[in-house]
């Protein structure tokens, strides 16, 4: 049971004391960080100038539908976040302070103020390539240099909450909401069970992306595992997507971004015995991914109910024959948005295009 609220601001405040973080009787400033589900997030500014981010694992996600994992997951992200910092570029990995396994607790470096998230940028339509191959290169660089370290596979070879996080809430309850999709969700999820390639971000997206001094910052690590590369691909793929989805205005704007990150990545990963073929892998993990984020228990807040029905028809015209290539993806999934493409979807074959 635990004992300790990091949002009961008092009883953080004597937490941090009586473990010696603050220094003296000064004054600790805290306040409530928004955007995560999944956590209890407090942002703590010391009197000598130091600030930090606690984060503290909860069972059940603060969503509109029963979703559950484990808190003990707070100890994947304490251990990834040392591992990405690493094998990510300089300084685009947040300083691990310390963890407190019985209270599920982890405390980390704040990213210096001034500083933006990325989805909220992306979400006013301004898209700068400059970020978005920062975006590519990053990934790219963990996943080739990850899939080089045995420990890496030792130590992050536990899937649970990936799968509790990722494939049951996106994947399969899609499966069941959507049958038409079922079989393809099924077959995707076994084909990424079988998969050990690299360390595996897991939550890979631009909302996990705080821009700093023209800088990519990482955040959220606790769906990290050793699996496969093309899921990360496939989820933030979908980011890119979904907006241009939405944003009708900076739709290929979006569309160029989609494609130039999946060029950032391709030149960042290098020739690793398994690019070769991971481009389609990565394009039907994007199909099930844009699925999920409009039907599965996370759907993106962002899309009108309108959007997410005329998402999952756009997403199902493309299932029986899908896209290989990630530019084929954007073209035809964008393609499908259009009213006369979706609605004859039951009857379209990628020779009609």
């Amino acid at each position: 049971m635990v004992d300790l609220n990091i949002e009961d601001f008092a009883a953080a405040a004597a937490y941090l004391r009586e473990k010696g973080f603050a220094v003296g009787d000064g004054d600790l400033s805290l306040e409530c960080l928004p955007g995560g589900v999944s956590n209890r997030t407090v942002l703590v500014r010391f009197s000598d100038g130091r600030s930090w981010v606690l984060k503290q694992a909860l069972p059940k996600l603060r969503v509109a539908v029963d979703w559950f994992s484990s808190p003990e997951r707070i100890h994947r992200e304490a251990l990834a976040l040392q591992w990405f910092a690493r094998l990510a570029p300089a300084g685009s990995v947040p300083c691990f302070e310390f963890e407190d396994e019985p209270n599920y607790l982890l405390g980390m470096d704040a990213v210096p103020f001034p500083h933006q998230n990325w989805k909220t940028v992306l979400l006013s339509g301004r898209v700068n390539l400059n970020y978005v191959q920062q975006f590519g290169r990053l990934l790219g660089l963990v996943h080739r240099r990850a899939s080089q370290e045995c420990e890496a596979r030792k130590a992050f070879e536990d899937t649970s909450f990936f799968e509790s996080l990722r494939l049951e809430p996106y994947y399969l309850y899609s499966a069941e909401r959507v049958p038409a999709a079922a079989e393809f969700l099924h077959r995707l999820v076994d084909e990424t069970r079988s998969g050990r390639l690299t360390l595996v971000h897991g939550d890979y997206s631009p909302k996990n992306i705080l821009l700093r001094d023209d800088r990519l910052v990482l955040l959220d690590y606790e769906v990290a595992h050793f699996g496969e590369p093309a899921f990360d691909l496939g989820f933030s793929l979908t980011h890119f997507l979904s907006k241009a989805h939405h944003l009708t205005a900076q739709r290929a704007l979006f569309a160029e971004a989609a494609v130039c990150y999946w060029q950032a990545y391709t030149q960042a990963l290098g020739n690793v015995p398994w690019a070769r073929d991971l481009e389609p892998r990565a394009v039907r993990h994007a199909l099930g991914c844009l699925l999920a984020r409009a039907a599965g228990r996370s759907p993106l807040e962002y899309l009108s109910d309108a959007e997410r029905v005329r998402q999952c028809q756009a997403v199902l015209s493309l299932l029986p024959e899908p896209p290989c290539r990630v530019q084929d993806l954007v073209s035809e999934f964008l393609s499908g948005l259009e009213p006369c493409a979706y609605d004859s979807a039951p009857d379209r074959t990628r020779d009609s295009r």
